[in-house]
């Protein structure tokens, strides 16, 4: 018998996973969004509304491990068109390194990102686990939305563009300027990471704000928030989880004059690296314009970076003319020089 080939760290290659989920029993008749490639969130029928629900595990991150696990959750909830509400957390902390002051800090700062989120922190388990050489957190977020204001990809349709607010790779810039700053600094010089290390909070990863404004402000067919594998793999995702085709444009997605430097120094893309606090909004023609608008109102900037094709169509992007397939990354690019 052959064996398996070892995995890398990150997510499972796309046809491990669509491998995987294809193998699993059918869903009960109230599950309405189930387990499927380039969904983040679950959605069920409970009476005159749905719950919505994402769970997704913090492992990149070290420093504020807990806000983290909050605003990445809350994303995937927020994406739906859903308002996070309800927030369990399971935190892993290393045997060895464990205290009760670490375990005391990382609660209080779920806690404290759950109240500014408006947010019920309702549950979860903390243990010392063998094994591990850093805290991890697995969090679970719960929110709800009425049934005629689910946003759900296989919404999309023919035509639609493609918005994408603030730009590529802010969770990556800051990630890589926090613990790869002696290295950067020498290149960089200390303002510029020092900056970079601040886009964690300043724009930020959440989304939440964006996905709210877009939905009142006009007529959204698909939200999604890219994160491992970076813009890249977001679009990909967006895509292939609603079943079209796409054409994105690369000179059209914004990239920080941070997020660029630090790339260039790394020698990484920026386009697949991690990109917690981009939101991909895909809304048809008439009605993009308007959202835009709206976001760029309430300081959230956002571009037009490709159109929607007919279902079953390629899924590419114009860079610099040339049009190339547009495939997920393999692995995330913040992996291969965490492990360097």
């Amino acid at each position: 018998m052959k064996k398996d080939a070892l995995l890398p760290a990150g997510k499972l290659p796309p046809e491990a996973l669509e491998a995987i989920l294809s193998r699993l029993p059918a869903a009960d008749a109230s599950v309405v969004v189930g387990p499927r490639l380039g969904e983040d969130a679950a959605v069920i029928a409970m009476g005159e509304r749905y719950l919505v629900v994402a769970a997704d595990p913090i492992t990149f991150a070290y420093d504020r491990i807990g806000w983290y696990s909050v605003h990445v959750n809350a994303n995937d909830v927020a994406v739906l068109g859903a308002r996070p509400r309800w927030f369990l957390a399971v935190v892993l902390l290393p045997e060895g390194a464990a205290t009760t002051e670490m375990a005391e800090a990382i609660t209080a700062d779920i806690a404290e990102t759950c109240r500014g989120l408006g947010v019920s922190l309702c549950g979860g388990h903390t243990e010392v686990t063998v094994g591990l050489d850093r805290p991890i957190v697995v969090g679970q977020m719960m929110g709800e939305v009425e049934q005629d204001r689910l946003i759900r990809k296989d919404s999309l349709a023919t035509g639609d563009r493609v918005l994408l607010t603030r730009g590529a790779a802010i969770e990556g810039t800051a990630l890589l300027a926090r613990e790869q700053w002696e290295r950067l600094e020498p290149h960089l010089g200390a303002p510029l990471v020092s900056r970079s290390q601040r886009m964690l909070f300043d724009p930020g990863i959440s989304i939440v704000e964006a996905a709210r404004t877009a939905v009142e402000a006009g007529r959204v067919h698909a939200m999604h928030d890219p994160t491992e594998g970076g813009i890249a793999t977001g679009l990909w995702e967006l895509a292939r989880s609603g079943g079209t085709g796409l054409r994105a444009q690369a000179s059209r997605i914004p990239i920080l004059p941070e997020t660029a430097a630090i790339c260039s120094v790394l020698g990484i893309d920026p386009l697949r690296l991690i990109a917690s606090g981009a939101l991909l909004i895909a809304a048809p023609p008439e009605e993009a314009p308007r959202i835009r608008r709206a976001l760029e109102e309430r300081g959230i900037p956002a571009a037009d970076v490709g159109e929607i094709l007919e279902p079953g169509g390629t899924i590419q992007m114009d860079v610099s003319g040339r049009l190339v397939p547009l495939e997920p990354a393999e692995r995330d690019e913040i992996a291969k020089v965490l492990e360097q």
